[in-house]
């Protein structure tokens, strides 16, 4: 094992949108566990949205990340070093310290994971909080039902692509979605979305009026903007929102013009609601339970972007934000 352990510092906050001159790649030494610690060897970790949020030194649900010190994030890896009971060199875990080569942390705030049961990767994507945030943003926040129209934006984004699926699955009548590229549509069409439109192409409300003449019942937001007041002003009355993301704005200086309609809420009785997936820990069991059982039959899958390299994260999660990826965004370390 070597003796230096690589990791990515927030060097700067960005304002607007984040550049390459905001992150450091620092060297340090290898840590060694105490009692109760165990040592990680970094395998994937994982590059989300939300943390364009904690880059800003603004209060939030989640502390900001700190100047000069490694970011945080999900990873998954493999156990070098242990002095925890329970775990042995050799274990893999899922945990939150990414964003560097070897992670040290408490034992407690590890969870095992089986790569038999799936591969390592699939930890951060549709088995980990990316699938459980879909799983519990759709059935549980908005309340989906059988026959209903579900819109979801960002819909090849890791996310995304997984609720349109489950949607699929569970019993929708007519699943939307919308993408930023002609190839990201064809892909939501071989996942089985009803219909897709590229948001580049025309005007989001006027495309979400063609895919769905009808109306929409649930909108599973990703995105805020132009795509909220689509969703608002396509819904059916008891319509209901969940407020996953608003990535459209997360590096605006300026605040939204959109929902311009947000009145609409009223006469239509819509629920809007915003969500966390720690909320939601409760459905753990059964969301693995019901989405592993889908994956051994090869009814539901999530793509993967993988970017080689811990020195590439900082470039990982910029193409993040430009929506380069297709399905989760991963550094392989």
């Amino acid at each position: 094992m070597t003796s230096v352990n690589r990791e990515i510092h927030l060097a700067s906050r960005p304002t607007g949108w984040p550049t390459a001159e905001n992150f450091r790649l620092v060297e340090t030494p290898v840590p060694t566990p105490g009692p109760g610690q165990i040592l990680v060897r970094n395998r994937y970790v994982s590059v989300d949205p939300y943390m364009r949020g904690r880059m800003n030194d603004t209060k939030s649900y989640v502390p900001p990340f700190a100047l000069d010190a490694p970011l945080d994030g999900g990873a998954v890896g493999e156990v070098v070093a242990t002095e925890a009971e329970g775990f042995a060199v050799g274990d893999h875990v899922l945990h939150g310290l990414g964003w560097r080569e070897y992670a040290l942390l408490d034992a407690k705030a590890a969870r095992p994971v089986d790569p038999d049961l799936a591969p390592l990767a699939g930890y951060l994507s549709v088995l980990g909080m990316t699938g459980l945030t879909a799983y519990a943003g759709l059935l549980e926040v908005a309340g989906m039902k059988p026959g209903e129209t579900v819109f979801v934006s960002a819909a090849a984004g890791a996310v995304g692509s997984l609720v349109g699926q489950i949607a699929r699955l569970r019993g929708a009548g007519r699943v939307i979605g919308s993408a930023g590229s002609p190839a990201k549509v064809d892909r939501l069409r071989d996942l089985g979305f009803d219909a897709a439109f590229d948001y580049h192409d025309a005007p989001v409300a006027e495309a979400l009026s063609e895919a769905a003449p009808n109306g929409i019942d649930v909108y599973f937001d990703n995105v805020g903007g132009d795509h909220l007041e689509a969703a608002i002003g396509a819904m059916r009355p008891h319509g209901r929102v969940a407020v996953c993301g608003m990535i459209a704005q997360y590096n605006a200086v300026d605040p939204p013009a959109a929902p311009r309609n947000l009145a609409q809420v009223i006469g239509k009785r819509l629920t809007l609601r915003g969500f966390l997936v720690s909320d939601h820990g409760h459905l753990r069991d059964r969301f693995v339970e019901e989405v592993a059982g889908w994956l051994r039959e090869g009814r539901i899958s999530q793509d993967e972007t993988v970017v080689e390299g811990l020195e590439r994260a900082p470039e990982a999660f910029l193409g993040l934000l430009r929506g380069e990826n297709l399905g989760k965004m991963l550094v392989r370390v």
